[in-house]
């Protein structure tokens, strides 16, 4: 059981964007219903074509939300940090999960159920206004995505994954080391390509002297070059 400080403390971090258009009741009403999930390394958040019950928002870790593709090859769609929503879009959209989510690491993630957000949107335009923004980010960055897998050669993919990282997690204390470790096979289904390609693409970044890498850590020594062949590649 969760203390009630600690709760709050949760929510008014975790819950943030949400939590400042909410009124004293309806804070009430999420603490009432809010739940703390801790998942292990790679364990399924949810899984593709399972009911959509809950917002999910990423307290501590990294998660990724990904979909099996032709061959069973997965393709990771979207990387989240804390402090964001996922999960969500499936359940308004009156349909099952289209893809899954698992944790990239030992993470925490809170949990509303959806029942109790659609109650809040009802009376709360605020909140509806919330959701309409995330989700036309989504689709705004859905549609740059499908430019960049299905015309950039495979640098620019690559580059793009690399700057997609070191954006969401930043890095290590160094300033150049990314700030999340992921296997080669990872790497590929963020940049749509194989494993193979993936790992020579890495070496002629080595070579070229814009990264190094050291088993999973990636260095990045120009990033004004990797983002210059992320966007032109």
């Amino acid at each position: 059981m969760i203390k009630k400080s600690t709760l709050e403390k949760i929510l008014s971090q975790g819950l943030s964007e949400i939590w400042k258009v909410l009124s004293p009741d309806e804070k009430h009403l999420i603490a009432e219903h809010f739940a703390v999930h801790n998942f292990k390394k790679n364990q399924l958040i949810y899984n593709e074509k399972d009911e959509p019950r809950n917002l999910w928002c990423l307290l501590r870790g990294k998660v990724k939300v990904f979909k099996d593709g032709f061959g069973g090859r997965p393709q990771i769609i979207r990387l989240y940090r804390p402090i964001q929503y996922f999960g969500y879009r499936a359940f308004f959209a009156g349909e099952h999960y289209t893809s899954s989510a698992a944790a990239f690491e030992p993470s925490t993630v809170g949990a509303v159920p959806m029942d109790v957000v659609k109650r809040l949107i009802d009376g709360n335009r605020e909140l509806a206004w919330f959701f309409i923004h995330e989700l036309s980010k989504h689709l705004g960055g859905s549609d740059n995505k499908i430019v960049s897998l299905t015309q950039k050669h495979i640098r620019g993919r690559l580059a793009e994954a690399l700057v997609l990282m070191r954006d969401n997690y930043g890095y290590e204390e160094d300033g150049k080391t990314l700030r999340i470790y992921m296997a080669r096979e990872d790497i590929a289904n963020l940049s749509n390509m194989t494993t193979s390609n993936a790992i020579r693409t890495l070496s002629a970044f080595a070579q070229e002297k814009i990264i190094t890498v050291d088993g999973r850590r990636i260095k990045i020594i120009d990033e004004q070059a990797l983002r210059h062949i992320s966007k032109f590649g």
